[in-house]
């Protein structure tokens, strides 16, 4: 794997290459992250690796256990289901309350951003729809949006990191990452013609996609039952 890029500190380098790393997969949960090593394999110091792996802990990315050392935080189908649940709610409001405050010159710079994002490479080989943190993630942006502190508290900072995960590993489903991209223009869309019922109605079918997937990988993988006689 390729060395982080140029970060502010190298703390911040080891974490943004770490939080990619385990969002898309190349740590998969139950993966133990090894301080030593990681350190050698950044060519940095232990300190910073340490920094990086205390603040992937506070995202609840990556999981501290006795006797087995820090590994990517694994959750069980019920807990993933429900916490995928309860995001179509919150962010099918925040897309609401976004729509009736938002300004027209932020819903252009959001169209700017899906354009940005039709062009990755990922999303035009089929392979993937990986949105960077922060202003360059349409849900994000809209959450923020919403002006409603206590939604973006629990899906900005409380939620966000860990749904990161499960949205990157949705989108690698064939056809899904060009499939969400259309489903982020109906959102879009219907919060330009200020149609805030409409505008929660696509935002929440786009996400029960995620859940959907998460609920079909889990029965795919299940042994198949024996028939009786």
């Amino acid at each position: 794997m390729p060395p982080p890029q140029l970060g502010p500190t190298l703390a911040d380098q080891a974490f943004e290459w770490l939080e990619e790393a385990i969002i898309k997969g190349d740590y998969p949960p139950g993966a133990r992250l090894d301080e030593l090593a990681l350190s050698k394999a950044f060519g940095i110091s232990r300190g910073p690796v340490r920094e990086a792996i205390l603040r992937l802990e506070g995202k609840r990315l990556v999981e501290r256990i006795a006797r087995s050392g820090v590994r990517v935080a694994q959750r069980s189908h019920d807990d993933l289901v429900q916490l995928l649940t309860v995001r179509e709610a919150l962010e099918g409001m925040a897309c609401r309350l976004a729509t009736e405050r938002i300004t027209a010159a932020d819903l252009d710079e959001l169209d700017k951003l899906l354009t940005t994002h039709e062009k990755d490479i990922g999303l035009q080989a089929g392979a993937h729809y990986f949105q960077k943190p922060g202003d360059y993630d349409f849900h994000f942006r809209i959450i923020l949006a919403s002006g409603n502190r206590r939604l973006i508290e629990m899906l900005s900072e409380d939620l966000y990191h860990m749904l990161r995960v499960y949205r990157y590993r949705s989108s690698e489903r064939a056809g899904r990452a060009k499939e969400a991209l259309n489903e982020h223009r109906k959102i879009l869309a219907a919060m330009r013609a200020r149609d805030p019922d409409q505008a929660e109605r696509e935002m929440r079918a786009h996400l029960a996609h995620a859940r959907r997937a998460v609920e079909e990988e889990h029965v795919s993988s299940q042994p198949p039952r024996l028939k009786r006689a």
